[in-house]
């Protein structure tokens, strides 16, 4: 798999930032954030993120994961805090990807793009999609 583009480690191509905390159960043997715990951080901001935006809730617009791709580029360690930077990323007529970047110290260390496949009843509604076009990542100047 290709390192990620250079803006994509960059913070400030993320509109949402979010800090949380490691946990001890968190690390592998070797004393590092392990795989699984990736991907609970990576959930756990995720989820976070939506309960920002207005018209996601339960009940509306509701969506199953459908891919998770998790790009590795340092170790993680407990007990500093992880930012965690997200924002929209492709956007389909019933899907969306969200991207993420978590970093440790300021130091760019995981990236993590879900796309979600829209099964609520509302998945065509212009107001979830007008409120989703509000969070894109992108490429800073």
């Amino acid at each position: 798999m290709p390192r990620p583009a250079p803006w994509r480690l960059d913070p400030a191509a993320y509109p949402h930032h979010d800090v949380i905390q490691t946990r001890f159960q968190d690390l592998d043997v070797l004393g590092h954030i392990n795989n699984v715990a990736w991907a609970a951080l990576f959930e756990t901001a995720r989820v976070r993120f939506y309960h920002t935006l207005s018209k996601i809730g339960p009940g509306r617009n509701r969506g199953l994961v459908a891919n998770v791709e998790i790009n590795y580029l340092g170790e993680g360690n407990f007990p500093a805090e992880m930012t965690i930077a997200s924002g929209i990323g492709r956007l389909g007529t019933r899907s969306w990807q969200t991207l993420s970047l978590a970093l440790q110290d300021g130091k760019p260390l995981v990236t993590c793009d879900v796309t979600i496949v829209s099964t609520g009843v509302d998945r065509t509604d212009p107001a979830f999609r007008a409120e989703i076009e509000k969070w894109p990542v992108r490429e800073p100047a």
